[in-house]
Protein backbone atom coordinates (compact mmCIF):
# COMPACT_ATOMS: atom_id res chain seq x y z
CA UNK A 1 0.00 0.00 0.00
CA UNK A 2 2.84 2.37 0.81
CA UNK A 3 4.42 1.73 -2.57
CA UNK A 4 1.16 2.54 -4.31
CA UNK A 5 1.05 5.87 -2.47
CA UNK A 6 4.68 6.75 -3.19
CA UNK A 7 4.41 6.31 -6.96
CA UNK A 8 1.56 8.84 -7.48
CA UNK A 9 3.24 11.37 -5.17
CA UNK A 10 6.55 10.98 -6.98
CA UNK A 11 4.82 11.44 -10.31
CA UNK A 12 3.09 14.61 -9.10
CA UNK A 13 6.40 16.05 -7.86
CA UNK A 14 8.17 15.20 -11.11
CA UNK A 15 5.32 16.69 -13.12
CA UNK A 16 5.51 19.94 -11.14
CA UNK A 17 9.28 20.09 -11.63
CA UNK A 18 8.87 19.51 -15.36
CA UNK A 19 6.23 22.23 -15.64
CA UNK A 20 8.40 24.71 -13.70
CA UNK A 21 11.45 23.94 -15.85
CA UNK A 22 9.42 24.21 -19.03
CA UNK A 23 8.00 27.61 -18.07
CA UNK A 24 11.45 28.81 -16.93
CA UNK A 25 13.17 27.89 -20.18
CA UNK A 26 10.32 29.38 -22.22
CA UNK A 27 10.61 32.67 -20.34
CA UNK A 28 14.38 32.58 -20.86
CA UNK A 29 13.95 32.12 -24.61
CA UNK A 30 11.53 35.04 -24.71
CA UNK A 31 13.88 37.21 -22.62
CA UNK A 32 16.78 36.54 -24.97
CA UNK A 33 14.71 38.01 -27.78
CA UNK A 34 15.96 41.35 -26.43
CA UNK A 35 18.70 40.54 -23.88
CA UNK A 36 22.09 39.07 -24.78
CA UNK A 37 22.92 35.65 -23.27
CA UNK A 38 24.97 36.23 -20.09
CA UNK A 39 27.20 33.22 -20.73
CA UNK A 40 27.22 29.94 -22.66
CA UNK A 41 28.60 26.51 -21.82
CA UNK A 42 31.14 26.90 -24.66
CA UNK A 43 32.39 30.14 -23.13
CA UNK A 44 32.69 28.53 -19.70
CA UNK A 45 34.64 25.59 -21.15
CA UNK A 46 36.92 27.96 -23.05
CA UNK A 47 37.53 30.07 -19.95
CA UNK A 48 38.59 27.02 -17.97
CA UNK A 49 40.82 25.77 -20.79
CA UNK A 50 42.70 29.08 -20.82
CA UNK A 51 43.20 29.04 -17.05
CA UNK A 52 46.90 29.16 -16.23
CA UNK A 53 47.96 30.03 -19.78
CA UNK A 54 49.19 33.32 -21.23
CA UNK A 55 46.03 33.62 -23.32
CA UNK A 56 43.01 35.62 -22.21
CA UNK A 57 39.27 35.13 -22.59
CA UNK A 58 37.66 37.83 -24.76
CA UNK A 59 34.00 38.63 -25.29
CA UNK A 60 32.19 41.83 -26.23
CA UNK A 61 28.54 42.02 -27.30
CA UNK A 62 27.49 44.65 -29.84
CA UNK A 63 24.23 45.48 -31.62
CA UNK A 64 23.60 44.71 -35.28
CA UNK A 65 24.11 48.39 -36.12
CA UNK A 66 27.65 48.09 -34.75
CA UNK A 67 28.58 45.21 -37.04
CA UNK A 68 29.88 45.65 -40.57
CA UNK A 69 27.50 44.46 -43.29
CA UNK A 70 30.43 42.49 -44.66
CA UNK A 71 30.73 40.52 -41.43
CA UNK A 72 27.07 39.55 -41.62
CA UNK A 73 27.40 38.63 -45.28
CA UNK A 74 30.61 36.67 -44.70
CA UNK A 75 29.14 34.38 -42.03
CA UNK A 76 26.08 33.74 -44.21
CA UNK A 77 28.33 32.92 -47.18
CA UNK A 78 30.46 30.67 -44.99
CA UNK A 79 27.96 28.92 -42.76
CA UNK A 80 24.42 29.07 -44.12
CA UNK A 81 23.59 30.59 -47.49
CA UNK A 82 19.96 29.45 -47.26
CA UNK A 83 19.49 31.06 -43.84
CA UNK A 84 16.76 33.52 -44.98
CA UNK A 85 14.75 30.76 -46.63
CA UNK A 86 14.68 27.76 -44.28
CA UNK A 87 12.75 27.29 -41.05
CA UNK A 88 15.84 26.43 -39.03
CA UNK A 89 16.78 23.18 -40.79
CA UNK A 90 18.38 22.59 -44.18
CA UNK A 91 17.06 19.11 -44.90
CA UNK A 92 18.87 18.73 -48.24
CA UNK A 93 22.22 19.46 -46.58
CA UNK A 94 21.36 17.09 -43.73
CA UNK A 95 20.59 14.32 -46.22
CA UNK A 96 23.85 14.94 -48.11
CA UNK A 97 25.84 14.96 -44.87
CA UNK A 98 24.29 11.67 -43.74
CA UNK A 99 25.16 9.99 -47.04
CA UNK A 100 28.70 11.37 -46.90
CA UNK A 101 29.23 10.28 -43.29
CA UNK A 102 28.15 6.73 -44.12
CA UNK A 103 30.98 6.45 -46.67
CA UNK A 104 33.71 8.59 -45.09
CA UNK A 105 35.50 8.68 -41.74
CA UNK A 106 35.69 12.47 -42.01
CA UNK A 107 32.42 13.68 -40.50
CA UNK A 108 30.59 16.45 -42.35
CA UNK A 109 28.15 18.65 -40.48
CA UNK A 110 24.99 20.26 -41.81
CA UNK A 111 23.98 22.58 -38.98
CA UNK A 112 22.32 25.84 -39.93
CA UNK A 113 23.12 29.10 -38.15
CA UNK A 114 19.88 28.63 -36.21
CA UNK A 115 20.97 25.20 -35.01
CA UNK A 116 24.40 26.51 -34.06
CA UNK A 117 22.82 29.30 -32.01
CA UNK A 118 20.48 26.83 -30.29
CA UNK A 119 23.44 24.62 -29.39
CA UNK A 120 25.78 27.43 -28.32
CA UNK A 121 23.28 29.39 -26.24
CA UNK A 122 21.17 26.68 -24.59
CA UNK A 123 23.11 23.43 -24.78
CA UNK A 124 26.62 21.98 -24.80
CA UNK A 125 29.11 20.79 -27.38
CA UNK A 126 29.19 17.15 -28.40
CA UNK A 127 26.80 14.68 -29.92
CA UNK A 128 24.22 12.22 -28.75
CA UNK A 129 20.58 11.82 -29.66
CA UNK A 130 19.34 13.46 -26.48
CA UNK A 131 21.29 16.65 -27.13
CA UNK A 132 20.28 16.58 -30.79
CA UNK A 133 16.64 16.30 -29.77
CA UNK A 134 16.96 19.33 -27.51
CA UNK A 135 18.72 21.18 -30.33
CA UNK A 136 15.75 20.57 -32.62
CA UNK A 137 13.39 21.93 -29.95
CA UNK A 138 15.41 25.08 -29.24
CA UNK A 139 15.99 25.70 -32.95
CA UNK A 140 12.26 25.55 -33.58
CA UNK A 141 11.57 27.91 -30.66
CA UNK A 142 14.07 30.62 -31.57
CA UNK A 143 12.93 30.56 -35.19
CA UNK A 144 9.37 31.23 -33.99
CA UNK A 145 10.14 33.68 -31.17
CA UNK A 146 13.30 35.52 -32.22
CA UNK A 147 13.19 35.78 -35.99
CA UNK A 148 16.07 35.74 -38.44
CA UNK A 149 17.74 39.07 -37.62
CA UNK A 150 17.89 38.31 -33.90
CA UNK A 151 19.26 34.82 -34.54
CA UNK A 152 21.98 36.25 -36.77
CA UNK A 153 22.78 38.96 -34.21
CA UNK A 154 23.16 36.40 -31.41
CA UNK A 155 25.29 34.17 -33.61
CA UNK A 156 27.66 37.03 -34.41
CA UNK A 157 28.00 37.72 -30.69
CA UNK A 158 28.42 34.22 -29.26
CA UNK A 159 30.27 32.28 -31.98
CA UNK A 160 33.85 31.38 -31.13
CA UNK A 161 36.16 33.16 -33.59
CA UNK A 162 39.51 32.15 -32.21
CA UNK A 163 40.80 30.46 -29.09
CA UNK A 164 39.00 32.20 -26.24
CA UNK A 165 37.63 34.88 -28.60
CA UNK A 166 33.86 35.11 -28.73
CA UNK A 167 31.87 37.39 -31.00
CA UNK A 168 32.70 39.54 -33.98
CA UNK A 169 33.62 42.61 -31.91
CA UNK A 170 36.23 40.77 -29.86
CA UNK A 171 37.57 39.18 -33.05
CA UNK A 172 37.82 42.50 -34.89
CA UNK A 173 39.58 44.18 -31.97
CA UNK A 174 41.97 41.26 -31.47
CA UNK A 175 42.94 40.66 -35.08
CA UNK A 176 42.66 44.09 -36.70
CA UNK A 177 42.59 46.60 -33.82
CA UNK A 178 39.32 48.06 -35.02
CA UNK A 179 35.62 47.82 -34.16
CA UNK A 180 33.43 45.27 -35.91
CA UNK A 181 31.59 48.09 -37.67
CA UNK A 182 34.78 48.97 -39.58
CA UNK A 183 35.65 45.52 -40.93
CA UNK A 184 36.12 45.46 -44.68
CA UNK A 185 35.21 42.61 -47.01
CA UNK A 186 38.55 40.80 -46.80
CA UNK A 187 38.84 41.07 -43.02
CA UNK A 188 35.28 39.87 -42.49
CA UNK A 189 35.83 36.89 -44.80
CA UNK A 190 39.05 35.97 -42.99
CA UNK A 191 37.29 35.92 -39.62
CA UNK A 192 34.39 33.91 -41.04
CA UNK A 193 36.88 31.45 -42.49
CA UNK A 194 37.90 30.32 -39.01
CA UNK A 195 34.38 29.38 -37.86
CA UNK A 196 34.45 25.61 -38.55
CA UNK A 197 37.47 25.22 -36.24
CA UNK A 198 38.44 28.54 -34.62
CA UNK A 199 41.41 27.05 -32.75
CA UNK A 200 42.99 25.27 -35.72
CA UNK A 201 41.99 27.76 -38.45
CA UNK A 202 44.02 30.70 -37.16
CA UNK A 203 43.29 34.19 -38.47
CA UNK A 204 46.48 36.06 -37.49
CA UNK A 205 48.75 34.70 -38.77
CA UNK A 206 46.38 33.00 -41.20
CA UNK A 207 46.67 29.25 -41.53
CA UNK A 208 46.81 27.94 -45.06
CA UNK A 209 43.32 26.51 -44.81
CA UNK A 210 42.00 29.80 -43.41
CA UNK A 211 43.37 31.72 -46.39
CA UNK A 212 41.91 29.14 -48.76
CA UNK A 213 38.52 29.42 -47.09
CA UNK A 214 38.70 33.21 -47.15
CA UNK A 215 39.09 33.21 -50.96
CA UNK A 216 36.16 30.82 -51.29
CA UNK A 217 33.99 32.94 -48.96
CA UNK A 218 34.83 36.12 -50.87
CA UNK A 219 33.60 34.46 -54.06
CA UNK A 220 30.39 33.32 -52.38
CA UNK A 221 29.84 36.80 -50.93
CA UNK A 222 29.80 38.21 -54.46
CA UNK A 223 27.26 35.59 -55.54
CA UNK A 224 24.79 35.92 -52.67
CA UNK A 225 25.20 39.66 -51.96
CA UNK A 226 22.62 40.84 -54.52
CA UNK A 227 19.94 38.45 -53.21
CA UNK A 228 17.12 40.61 -51.75
CA UNK A 229 16.55 38.33 -48.76
CA UNK A 230 20.25 38.37 -47.93
CA UNK A 231 20.43 42.14 -48.39
CA UNK A 232 17.49 42.61 -46.04
CA UNK A 233 19.35 40.68 -43.33
CA UNK A 234 22.68 42.45 -43.66
CA UNK A 235 20.94 45.85 -44.09
CA UNK A 236 23.16 47.05 -46.88
CA UNK A 237 22.48 47.76 -50.51
CA UNK A 238 24.53 46.82 -53.54
CA UNK A 239 27.11 44.96 -51.49
CA UNK A 240 28.35 43.23 -54.59
CA UNK A 241 29.37 46.59 -56.08
CA UNK A 242 31.25 47.82 -53.00
CA UNK A 243 34.85 47.18 -52.19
Amino acid sequence: MKLKGIVPRTWRVLRKIFIILFIAQLLYIILLRWVNPPVTTTMIASWFSLWGTDKSFKRDYVSMDEISPYAKLAVLASEDQLFPDHNGFDFKSIEKAMKHNQKSKKIRGASTISQQVAKNVFLWQGGGWFRKGLEVYFTFMIEKIWGKKRILAVYLNVAEMGEGIFGIEAAAQTYYRKPAASLNREEAAMIAACLPNPVKYTVVPPARITSWRQRRILTQMRYIGPDPDISALVTAENLSKKK
